[in-house]
């Protein structure tokens, strides 16, 4: 990067779900028998402190009951360590400066975890790769070979096998559901040898030294857990793979207890049940145990983990209603950044945009759920709602008229034709007052109901035009209407049989940044930057992950385009860092490759904002914030904690 022109700013964006997990960490007492399985004996213990997100974990190795976790609390994915009980959970040494950290395990005086912090030789590849510590020098060293990717490590418990879920030097295939990825093991001491226990597979799981358990989806469409016996000597299979558990149910995420010990731990989801519970799976009678649904029937259970002596059963959920600990989400929350001259705040809603003078944000909420508008002071201390009707979707706030707010109304996602239209709501800024909760408006639509699909207006910064996405063609590209008078006054920008969508100004007005599948029209899958002047000419596509004619560039899957406040730079989403984590080990994401980029205006110095397994969308763009502006008083938060979905994709209609 050339000193001097760094990228600077704020970053506002959202991450789908995060903000409402809530989760803790608890174990149970492990049931030795289906009889004795009951709500009193299991003994529920919470083993994080109800601070931020707290989620897969693992005892500690020496017997005790301290657990070692990932948290959100520091703004990223960091490692730690927590005890019942305990007031304060303690920072694991990891990888300093590293935004995305997973599945930390302590064997033996060491860490073992999943770090995402070098960048591999090209785009298209997961950043994922395994690393150890060693907690008494605290010193890290890599255990993934170079140019291959890894990720759901287990390690044996004698801390000497480790096996993972890899990509091995493949790049990433796009896939984002179902993962194509191989189980892998190895001696720690020699991680470059590795043996391929199975073709398709993940999240391993060591019983003994000698069995490892795994799953993926079946031949007959149920995730399934399948084992393999090795040799420990060489790590050769001893057996085929077989499969462990049944069809008629989804189970995934095993754990397994120590050697000797008859069951498995997994989380399944049943037909007619909602949501996602663990379960003992007996190796010997094929039968399961209910476990965590005795508990809490109407909360959603993850990713079990047995203590060393298999005494104890982990996992992590909702800490619950009214449980110690954040109760509420906030509107704004902080978030690591790795370019110290750019804030990034994450907002609990969508498509924010800054007012005129950066003291507010105008936000979106959830799609389908009221409010659909909403203002949030910069510092997150008070929000008012705009609007109450839900299917409210993007947010532009005028430069130049302090109360009025650009929005589109309606599926925006469906067919061109479909009914969405521009609206401009108008208020009165100076009722933005803390015993206010609802400011009046008064909403005006800019572009005709039947006119077709017209979504995601962005004004222009003399605040005289607003470009807009519209399918009154047949086929969506960019429009052009006076962002008073709507569609007395109306041009095209853009024409084809493409999409052309979520287009932005420059600051100086010159230029308008889009996306674009105008490159591969029949693909619906492929986006990419592109630039034009608001009368349609100069029309040039910003190439990022490779140069014109490249097979990379040709991948890209890129949106959310948006200027710097020096319009030096793009700000965007896109898919070039691949997958890090396990889709199916978590709660829903629509594409949880999403994560936030910047680049010059010609493609050039590429930096990689977020790194985490969330869809981080829709960002804005905004001038340095004040100190006044980033006070962290008592912030304004909303109560839907725990409101979450499962995978939408994953469905028992198998």
């Amino acid at each position: 990067m050339e000193p001097g022109r760094e990228p600077t700013g704020t970053i506002v964006f959202a991450s789908v779900g995060v903000t409402s997990f809530g989760f803790d960490v608890f174990s149970v007492a492990a049931p030795q028998t289906p009889e004795s399985a009951s709500a009193a004996g299991l003994a529920e213990r919470r083993h994080t402190d109800g601070v931020s997100v707290n989620f897969n974990a693992q005892f500690k190795d020496d017997g005790g009951e301290e657990v070692a976790f990932v948290s959100e609390r520091t703004g990223s994915a960091g490692l730690f360590l927590c005890r019942p009980g305990s007031e304060r959970a303690v920072p694991l040494p990891a990888v300093e400066g590293s935004l995305f950290h997973d599945r930390p395990t302590v064997r033996g005086g060491r860490l073992y975890f999943v770090s995402a912090h070098e960048k591999p030789d090209g785009w298209f590849r997961s950043w994922a790769a395994v690393y150890t510590t060693d907690l008494g020098s605290e010193e890290t060293v890599r255990v993934t070979p170079r140019g291959v990717a890894d990720m759901s490590p287990a390690v044996s418990a004698s801390g000497e096998l480790l096996a993972v879920a890899s990509y091995g030097e493949r790049p990433w295939a796009f896939d984002f559901h179902v993962l194509e990825t191989e189980v892998a093991v190895f001696r720690a001491a020699d991680p470059a040898r590795r043996v391929v226990l199975a073709a398709r597979g993940g999240w391993p799981t060591w019983h003994g030294e000698g069995t490892v358990f795994f799953h993926r989806v079946a031949d007959d469409g149920w995730w399934s857990v399948f084992r393999v016996d090795i040799s420990p000597e060489t790590l050769e299979p001893c057996s085929a793979e077989m499969r462990v558990t049944p069809p008629g149910v989804h189970c995934f995420t095993p754990a397994a207890a120590g050697r000797g010990c008859r069951w498995i731990a997994v989380a399944t989801r049943r037909k007619g049940r909602a949501h996602r519970h663990i379960e003992l799976f007996d190796l010997e009678t094929e039968q399961f145990t209910s476990v965590t649904s005795l508990l809490n029937p109407e909360l959603h259970h993850y990713n079990p983990f047995f203590s060393p002596s298999g005494e104890r059963l982990g996992y992590h959920r909702f800490r619950g209603a009214g449980a110690p600990g954040d109760s509420l989400i906030p509107y704004r929350q902080p978030v690591r950044s790795p370019v110290s001259s750019i804030r990034m705040l994450r907002v609990h809603g969508s498509f924010p945009s800054f007012s005129p003078d950066a003291k507010y944000f105008a936000l979106n909420g959830d799609f389908f759920k009221s409010p659909g508008v909403t203002i949030l002071r910069a510092d997150g201390s008070k929000r008012w709602v705009l609007a109450k009707q839900p299917n409210l979707f993007y947010t532009s706030w005028s430069p130049t008229e302090s109360g009025v707010v650009f929005t589109s109304a309606g599926p925006i996602f469906e067919t061109p034709k479909a009914t969405v239209r521009v609206a401009r709501i108008e208020f009165d800024p100076s009722e933005l007052t803390d015993d206010r909760g609802d400011v009046y408006v008064a909403v005006k639509e800019l572009t005709r109901p039947e006119a077709g699909n017209d979504a995601f207006p962005a004004v222009s910064p003399c605040g005289r035009w607003v470009v807009f996405r519209s399918g009154r063609s047949g086929h969506k590209n960019l429009y052009i209407v006076d962002a008073a008078r709507g569609e007395e006054t109306i041009r095209r920008v853009t024409e084809g049989e493409w999409i052309d969508t979520m287009p932005s100004w420059s600051p100086d007005g010159e230029l308008i940044a889009f996306s674009s599948n105008r490159h591969e029209p029949a693909n619906a899958a492929v986006f990419s930057i592109y630039l034009v002047r608001a009368d349609g000419t100069g029309l040039r596509r910003v190439h990022v992950a490779g140069p014109p004619g490249s097979a990379e560039a040709d991948k890209e899957r890129i949106n959310h385009v948006c200027f710097s406040p020096d319009g030096e730079w793009l700000l965007f989403t896109a898919n070039l860092g691949g997958v890090v984590a396990e889709p199916i080990s978590g709660p829903n994401q629509f594409q949880p490759y999403g994560d936030l980029y910047v680049c010059r205006l010609d493609g050039s110095g590429v930096r990689r904002l977020t790194c985490n397994a969330y869809e981080n969308g829709t960002p804005t763009w905004g001038p340095p914030l004040g100190v006044e502006s980033l006070s962290l008083g008592a912030p304004a938060a909303d109560d839907s904690l725990g409101e979450f979905d499962e995978p939408l994709w994953l469905s028992c209609d198998v």
